[in-house]
C-alpha cells in the first residue's frame, strides 16, 4: 500500500488498517515530515506494540526535530495493551507527549493518523473496520485545523513514569 500516490485507498479489515498505518508512517518518512499526529479514542486497538511499527517509528523520530503527537479520550488502554510501546515511550517522551482531551470533545474524536503535509489515514467506522487513507492535503488540513480546536482544551497525559508510595 502506498500513502503517497495522490488518491485515497479503502481500508476494510483490521489488518488493512494496520498496514494503511505503516504506509502512512512511511509515506511521512520519506517526505520528510516534521510532525505526525495520532488520533483515537483510547487506541486499544492500534498495532502499538508491533516490533515493526515501532523501529519505524524510532528510525523518523532519531531526525532532528521530529514529533509524534498522541491524542485520545483516554490512554489506560495503551497502558494496559501496549506495554512494548510504553517501553518504547520512555526514552522518546520528549518527541512522543500524549494529550487527553476535554470532555465536551471526547464524542467526536476520529481516529486518525496525519502528518504536517498530504498525508492522512482516516478510520470511519472502527467497529467494522472501515477508513481510507493516502495523500489528500485539503482532507488533512481539516482534520489537523478540527484536532487543533480539540487541543485547545487538551491536558498532558500518560506520563512516562508513574511515581506512587
Amino acid at each position: 500500500m502506498d500513502a503517497d500516490t495522490g488518491a485515497l485507498q479503502p481500508i476494510t479489515s483490521r489488518a488493512e488498517f494496520a498496514a494503511a498505518l505503516m504506509a502512512t508512517l512511511q509515506a511521512s518518512a520519506a517526505r520528510q515530515a516534521r510532525r505526525m499526529l495520532w488520533v483515537d479514542r483510547d487506541f486499544s486497538d492500534w498495532p502499538l506494540d508491533d516490533p515493526a511499527l515501532l523501529q519505524a517509528l524510532e528510525a523518523w523520530l532519531r531526525l532532528p526535530q521530529r514529533c509524534l503527537l498522541l491524542v485520545a479520550d483516554d490512554f489506560g488502554a495503551v497502558a494496559r495493551q501496549h506495554p512494548r510501546f510504553i517501553g518504547w515511550r520512555r526514552p522518546w517522551v520528549h518527541a512522543v507527549p500524549a494529550w487527553c482531551v476535554a470532555e465536551a470533545a471526547r464524542s467526536t474524536l476520529p481516529s486518525l493518523a496525519l502528518d504536517d503535509g498530504p498525508t492522512c489515514l482516516h478510520l470511519h467506522d472502527k467497529a467494522v473496520w472501515r477508513g481510507e487513507f493516502g495523500a489528500d492535503a485539503q482532507a488533512a488540513r481539516r482534520w489537523r485545523d478540527e484536532v487543533d480546536a480539540a487541543l485547545q482544551h487538551s491536558t498532558p497525559a500518560l506520563a512516562a513514569n508513574v511515581l506512587g508510595l
